[in-house]
């Protein structure tokens, strides 16, 4: 089978023929129809990721296709049926072996490239804003990278939990996608004074940050009495450094979320979560924004897309022509 990946930390990730893998103890084997892309992606090439599964290893944490072979133990899902999957590695490739544990059967309409854009983004910004800020009708939500593949889900779902959402992005056609996902009021992270834009606006309750730097120093400043500030990621390079006086003088939270750590100690909030969520697209109420869509044997360049910043919402590599 082909198979996209690395053979040490910080080499260049590259199409490989490799065997066919086996399904072990409580795993499916899986054949990949399509594979949504992280930045977790980039961080794992370079071994600085929260998981960190010893190389060689194929890329690609969000993958989607059919169950294809059961391993010992394993009674279902039942080969055939149509799955998405978390993991840390594995999904750029043909086939792929994965926890059955972590398979979540699609709903009938939703094709192989919604489901591989779907989980993390629209999961992670889902758990951040309602189990963990508890985000309520009427709060003033700021979204930072608003445009990016997990920003996007989060305007979108807080726009739909009833807050009235800023969205903050790079460039006016980046700001136009995040309009069309429903921003109430749109920031250039590039037009300066991003502190003072958000304080015009009347500042923020909620504060969901997958870019820290800077920006996350401006909406720390920014952010009104009794708020709370969720750090997703650092797509800046920059982890900010919070002073623990400020929290406390404007009784201030400040909230960290992985959204597969879950998987480790309380699945269920996981599960619950992707429930609501698989209702509310088969209700038509969310729509995974692809910008791109690549083959396998263009994997490279589909990662290149996300570190140049140049993708709005979900890049998925198609591995499967029946994707």
């Amino acid at each position: 089978m082909k198979a996209f990946g690395i053979e040490t930390f910080g080499g260049s990730p590259e199409l490989r023929d490799l065997p066919l893998p086996e399904p072990g103890p409580g795993e499916v084997r899986l054949r990949i129809a399509a594979c949504g892309l992280n930045f977790a992606d980039l961080l794992m090439i370079e071994g600085k990721y929260q998981e960190r599964p010893e190389p060689p290893l194929t890329l690609g944490m969000e993958p989607a296709g059919w169950v294809d072979a059961l391993g010992p133990g394993v009674t279902g899902p039942a080969p055939g049926t149509r799955v998405a999957v978390h993991a840390p590695c594995g999904g750029l490739a043909e086939y792929g072996c994965f926890p059955a544990a972590r398979c979540v059967p699609l709903p009938d309409a939703m094709p192989f490239d919604d489901a591989a854009a779907f989980q993390v983004a629209y999961g992670t910004s889902h758990v951040a804003l309602d189990h963990k800020a508890r985000l309520q009708p009427g709060e003033t939500l700021l979204v930072l990278g608003a445009a990016g593949g997990v920003g996007l889900t989060a305007v979108e779902i807080g726009k739909r939990m009833g807050a009235r959402v800023i969205a903050c992005a790079r460039g006016a056609d980046k700001l136009a996608t995040a309009e069309a996902a429903g921003a109430d009021h749109l920031i250039d992270s590039e037009a300066g004074d991003l502190r003072g834009a958000i304080k015009a606006l009347g500042g923020a309750d909620v504060v969901y940050d997958p870019v820290g730097g800077e920006q996350f120093d401006a909406a720390f400043r920014a952010t009104n009495p009794d708020g709370r500030i969720l750090t997703i990621g650092f797509a800046s390079g920059t982890v900010p450094q919070i002073k623990a006086n400020h929290l406390l003088v404007k009784n201030l939270s400040v909230m960290g979320l992985y959204w597969g750590g879950y998987l480790k100690f309380r699945p269920e909030v996981l599960t619950t979560s992707l429930a609501t969520l698989f209702g509310w697209y088969q209700e038509g109420g969310l729509r995974p924004h692809i910008s791109y869509r690549l083959p396998l044997a263009r994997a490279e360049e589909a990662l290149a897309l996300l570190r140049a910043r140049k993708s709005t919402g979900k890049v998925v590599v198609r591995v499967s022509a029946e994707a």
